[in-house]
């Protein structure tokens, strides 16, 4: 029978839950052999899919094996439970559209719509991570809007405050327009996205042109921009001091002429009739060719040419009229960031919008113009658009079109062009971002750096080119960390703020009451908010920010538990964590938040977690990959082209699904196109073929087999699969302690399948035959390589293990309390193995040389003949065995016979003599006979024990003869305690072309 996964997985689950084996695991371990794990904690917002089951087996597997070498492991299930993620839901239901919609809402009632909906899938949450044989305490899980758990991460921030870590700023950052709140960078490369947008190059007229360069027309510097809702907010254009700049007179032509006839913006390069009259430029002179690369030959003249540097000072016209008494606007100055290789070689600089015009702006003591609201409409001075969104989700390039338009209309376009390129979007609503320079609250990174590189070189990371390579990178380019939010649901910026502009950071819920004098239950934004306090004369009034939910994350080590204010001792003995996991993309999420805020915590003579020196948060960590369709596309449910997770489990199981993904290139930070298919291949070749070889050693060991310690056989077939289990053993163990998965799950699946189809068959006769002795030596040698295989496998597929093991070990409680397998070198026969590799090699050849003949298998024949002459004779007996012919014998030189086909591979040969004579094929009918038999015993579902009558009919003489001289063995193969002709009615079977009717009648 097949092994039901969906059954025996659910027995397993049930024994676990009465007779409390996880908590079994952690309390028979000694508290002072801690291993400490942190688990990322989910939102409850949605429900699990594939990628957090594979982040959960990883949770799971690595905590099983060390508690399996005796570590005390804690596992904690937390959840996330503030920032945009549940915002954004309950504006849905609440059809808020924008900040100001909740305001008006109410914060209060908004943030309380947060509160209720965050754990609403946390049910669904429980049944499938359970399902999936995961062991984790949800019962007593932590979660960040907890009390205990923010009043942690008010305690980190007043740390990095005190080290004066935190600083407020005003920098060019990427907004969201919708949630009009700032992004962190690294939050920032979560959502980008190929998208078709416009690209405007705009004409900037050069003030008394006429007079200063005597070209008798006026003169324009053109510059190139792929956001054109910027341009309303040009302050200055920005030349390269050492680039080459050409003055250009475009030439005119009948076509030219023709084409721009009607104003507007259809035509690519030069628009109206208006402009070729107004045709003197300035470009970059390694630009001409690109820009012009769309008209006809010999269209523009260079009339001379200048560097960058004597451009500098150049006054021009505004080119809108909104901001036009800026001060020190509107010149042209130096940026070292300007190069040649897109665009014109002129930048236009917006300082509100982007890091370098912002540095620009400030280096040349420009003005301030921000012409974008928070929200991303341009402001009432901007009259012409005042209102109209710059970057929607709808239509990204409706106000760079209304911007172009103008441009045309008012004879300031150059030219403009459809382009794809990459644009970041809020990685939770899905809103095209702004690069918007606005105030925020920093961490210091940059000054943390040295630090973070260096505690980088003490992470074991898996795999191993993310340390150096997407971590590393991403740590040498770390930017300042912007932890203000300007939102509602999330842990509120502890700080209070005099009228005089003087700031008190509160670091704990008692300090805050010391300074209030009022009772606090809850830290909330709509909590403290209105609390005001006095201090030395003047009124503190806190600052309306939340914090990055992000920060939140990185403070999970503390806030779990309520450290400083709790647990101190055991905090601090186990942190940091031995090992962590999650996908790829917490690179430059919760891994670099850990990270930065541990290293932050070590760090200085006095380290606010006392440490001798700075330490990560995390000593190894797994990166999985990304699970994606079978085709290769991103999972949607809207496609439905994935199969529901519930469903494979109950089909195939939880042990395959694990050993699947396990074993797959998603352990490594590779994609995985999900299959089905691996799945079912799984529990077909692992899960199956394990219950298999179980439900054969059961078979024969249920009568009179006593289990012994520390037994030893002669038989060859028991050392080798001894051996090679002991080199399982070590080589799983050494991969896993290495937290390379794919290396130790990998060798399973090989050793199962070496234990069934060679070792299993190979020894079958021996199970069945009537020497007890070498039996009993076959039977606990099975009994003892499924009970360590159980115990091997059991971190990887938990349920089969617990199953099997506890069949085979009546007295035992769980194999996930037993310690993990220990390699005995000393069991490890090389000799054994090198012969055993041999013999199957001589064995692969034979069966093909059966093949090439058309032979098959269960046909005698009378012998092979191997050019191996120091092969000992047990090796020989089994190759005979395996493929079916009387004797083995040693090949001389030149030694060919009439009837052998020979084969040659490196240096071992092998002949096959072909002929069959009588004899050999009356034993081939016996085997045919048997297998028949078999396979009728098999459908009536009929077990060892069952002894059975066989009758038959047949005219074939043939037939009747070998079952009158071979009818001993066919009993005793068949288990039958007679076989008679007799006539009756059944359907036919064709043994060897020969046709017969058999019954099998139980007795």
């Amino acid at each position: 029978m097949p092994y039901n996964s969906n059954e025996k997985e659910l027995e397993v689950l049930k024994y676990w839950d009465e007779n409390q084996t996880f908590q079994k695991s952690i309390s028979s371990r000694d508290e002072k052999n801690l291993y400490t794990f942190y688990d990322g904690p989910p939102f409850a917002t949605g429900l699990p899919h594939y990628g957090h089951i594979v982040a959960s087996l990883i949770k799971d597997v690595i905590p099983r094996y060390w508690t399996m070498k005796g570590k005390r492991v804690e596992r904690k299930w937390g959840w996330d439970c503030h920032g945009l993620p549940v915002e954004n839901i309950i504006e849905k239901q609440l059809n808020l559209k924008s900040k100001k919609d909740i305001e008006d809402f109410g914060i209060a009632k908004f943030n309380e719509a947060c509160r209720s909906a965050v754990m609403k899938y946390s049910e669904d949450w429980k049944k499938i991570i359970k399902r999936t044989g995961r062991w984790v305490d949800m019962e007593n899980d932590y979660k960040t809007m907890d009390l205990s758990y923010m009043e942690s991460v008010w305690w980190v921030f007043k740390e990095l405050w005190d080290r004066e870590l935190i600083y407020e700023g005003k920098k060019a950052m990427h907004i969201c327009p919708r949630c009009a709140t700032p992004l962190s960078n690294f939050e920032v490369t979560q959502g980008y996205k190929d998208i078709k947008d416009i690209s405007a190059t705009a004409k900037f007229k050069i003030l008394d042109s006429k007079e200063k360069f005597g070209f008798g027309q006026d003169v324009y510097m053109i510059a190139w921009t792929t956001t054109p809702w910027t341009f309303p907010g040009n302050v200055l254009l920005a030349v390269g001091e050492n680039i080459e700049y050409a003055f250009v007179k475009v030439l005119e032509s009948e076509k030219k002429v023709n084409e721009a006839q009607a104003p507007g913006i259809k035509n690519n390069i030069i628009d109206t009739a208006e402009t070729l009259k107004q045709n003197y430029y300035i470009i970059a002179k390694e630009r001409l060719l690109d820009i012009f690369k769309d008209e006809e030959e010999d269209v523009f003249e260079v009339l001379k040419v200048v560097k960058g540097k004597d451009l500098l000072g150049l006054k021009y016209e505004p080119l809108f009229p909104y901001f036009a008494d800026t001060k020190n606007a509107f010149q042209v100055v130096s940026a070292d960031f300007v190069t040649t290789e897109n665009g014109t070689g002129i930048v236009h600089i917006a300082p509100a919008f982007g890091e370098d015009d912002y540095e620009v702006g400030k280096k040349n003591n420009v003005g301030f113009v921000q012409h974008v609201k928070m929200n991303g409409t341009f402001t009432e001075e901007v009259t012409d658009f005042a209102g109209l969104e710059v970057k929607t989700k709808d239509d990204h390039t409706k106000a760079d079109i209304e911007i172009i338009k103008w441009l045309a209309h008012n004879n300031k376009l150059f030219s403009k062009e459809k382009y794809e390129h990459s644009y970041p979007h809020c990685w939770r609503c899905d809103t095209p971002l702004l690069n918007y320079a606005t105030s925020s609250w920093f961490i210091n990174v940059t000054s943390l750096k040295k630090e973070l590189l260096k505690n980088n070189k003490k992470t074991n990371w898996v795999p191993e080119h993310i340390k150096d390579g997407r971590f590393g990178l991403w740590l040498e380019g770390a930017r300042d960390w912007a932890i203000s939010r300007n939102r509602f649901w999330g842990s509120a910026l502890p700080i209070w703020k005099s009228e005089d502009g003087d700031f008190i950071c509160v670091g704990s819920v008692e300090e805050l009451e010391k300074l209030s004098g009022e009772k606090i239950t809850d830290i909330h934004k709509h909590i403290v908010d209105d609390i005001i306090f006095k201090k030395d004369g003047k009124e503190y009034k806190r600052i309306p920010e939340v914090l990055d939910c992000w920060f939140e994350s990185g403070s999970m080590p503390y806030g779990q538990m309520h450290y400083p204010f709790e647990n101190k001792k055991e905090f601090e003995a186990g942190f940091p964590a031995e090992f962590i996991a999650e996908g790829q993309d917490q690179t430059r999420g919760w891994f670099y938040t850990l990270h930065v805020l541990a290293t932050a915590l070590t760090s200085g003579d006095n380290p606010s977690i006392p440490k001798p020196k700075s330490v990560p948060a995390f000593q190894n960590v797994i990166v999985n990959g990304i699970v994606l369709a079978e085709d290769g596309q991103k999972m949607s449910k809207s496609k439905n082209n994935f199969p529901d997770p519930t469903i494979i489990l109950e089909k195939y199981g939880a042990d395959a699904l694990r050993y699947y993904l396990a074993t797959s290139p998603v352990m490594h930070a590779e994609n995985l196109n999900f299959s089905e298919d691996g799945v079912r291949e799984m529990y077909n070749k692992l899960i199956n073929t394990l219950w298999n070889v179980f439900s054969f050693y059961e078979m024969f060991a249920k009568k009179d087999f006593e289990k012994k310690e520390n037994f030893q056989s002669d038989n060859v077939l028991d050392i080798w699969i001894i051996s090679k289990l002991e080199k399982l053993i070590k080589q799983v163990d050494e991969k896993i302690q290495e937290y390379k998965l794919t290396e130790a799950s990998r060798p399973i699946l090989d050793f199962i399948t070496e234990l069934s189809q060679w070792y299993i068959r190979r020894s079958r006769n021996r199970f069945k035959g009537e020497n007890i002795e070498d039996k009993n030596k076959a039977l606990q040698t099975l009994n003892h390589v499924l009970t360590e295989l159980t115990k091997v496998m059991a971190p990887f597929t938990p349920f089969i293990s617990e199953k099997i093991f506890l069949e085979i070990n009546k007295n035992s409680e769980s194999v996930h309390l037993e310690l993990f397998p220990v390699c005995d070198e000393t069991k490890i026969n090389e000799k054994v193995l090198e012969d055993m590799e041999l013999s199957r090699k001589i064995v692969e050849y034979g069966l093909s040389l059966r093949e090439e003949a058309k032979i098959k298998v269960r046909q005698p024949l009378s012998y092979l003949k191997i050019n191996k002459s120091k092969i000992d004779k047990a090796y020989l007996d089994i190759i005979a065995s395996e493929i079916n012919v009387k004797q083995v014998l040693f090949l001389e030189e030149n030694d060919s016979e009439e009837n052998e086909i020979l084969k040659e591979v490196q240096d071992i040969k092998v002949a096959l003599n072909t002929f069959i004579n009588e004899e050999l094929k009356k034993e081939g009918l016996v085997r045919d006979f048997v297998r028949t038999i078999n396979q009728l015993r098999k459908e009536q579902k009929m077990t060892i024990d069952d002894k059975v009558v066989v009758n038959y009919k047949t005219d074939s003489d043939l037939l009747k003869k070998v079952l009158n001289d071979y009818k001993e063995e066919i009993k005793k193969n068949v288990l039958a305690e007679d076989i008679v002709e007799k006539d009756f009615e059944a359907e036919d079977k064709k043994i060897n072309g020969e046709i017969i009717y058999l019954e099998v009648i139980k007795k």
